[in-house]
């Protein structure tokens, strides 16, 4: 499997192109700001063929380039409908305005075709399986992308802005609730293998079990019981 990503924009956000190959279909997830450069080079350099953008929430630094990277290749975007509005009205999301030479820069809107996820869903695009859970607690409509183990790697989670390498999302934007997120990690991120590697939406790569023994915000939290 062919992983790869790279910080864009003003707020480092990371974007992440995901294939079975070089050479093969891909998926593009959270182009954000001034991603557009980013994910063309990337396409060219490894022969990739996009069929998807999956967005991990809807905040502006996140899907800032949804709207060019899918008109370029004419595919669709996936965002959690509680989200959805996000991408029209970014300075609603943030509860203020981000100011006039920023917003310059940016194409707000959403492209033609929106397919909106729901909790538990399966995504099978390019050949891959992208397990969605709903994880509310930065935004209401935020979600993470799993992918099973396969050969050659680990399982691997998309945790957005959910889960970072000794730290987690923030909660004081509109939408946010650090309740909500705290059962988020503890829902969707403490039942998962220690090897699982976390590819968040900032910063650098981590796995769980690192999380799970040094993040301060996972410190004495309890996975969730299962039921009989």
């Amino acid at each position: 499997m062919l992983i790869a990503g790279f910080p864009a924009g003003a707020w480092g956000t990371n974007c992440y192109l995901v294939a079975p190959a070089a050479g093969e279909e891909c998926v593009i997830i959270d182009p954000g700001h001034q991603a557009t450069q980013g994910v063309e080079e990337t396409l060219r350099k490894h022969r990739l063929k996009p069929v998807a953008v999956v967005l991990t929430h809807g905040h502006i630094d996140h899907v800032a380039s949804v709207v060019p990277v899918c008109g370029a290749h004419d595919v669709p975007a996936w965002i959690h409908p509680e989200d959805r509005y996000m991408m029209s009205d970014p300075e609603k999301a943030l509860g203020r305005s981000f100011g006039m030479p920023l917003m310059g820069e940016l194409t707000v809107g959403e492209p033609d075709d929106v397919k909106e996820l729901t909790d538990g869903a399966v995504l099978n695009l390019a050949g891959l399986e992208f397990g969605v859970s709903h994880a509310p607690g930065h935004t209401k409509g935020s979600v993470t992308f799993r992918m099973p183990e396969a050969a050659d790697v680990p399982q691997v989670l998309f945790s957005g802005d959910l889960l970072f390498a000794g730290s987690v999302g923030r909660t004081d934007l509109p939408g946010g609730s650090h309740a909500e997120l705290l059962e988020s990690l503890a829902r969707v991120c403490l039942p998962l293998d220690d090897s699982t590697v976390v590819l968040s939406g900032h910063g650098p790569q981590t796995t769980i079990g690192r999380e799970r023994a040094s993040n301060p915000y996972l410190h004495g939290m309890d996975a969730p019981r299962r039921g009989m």
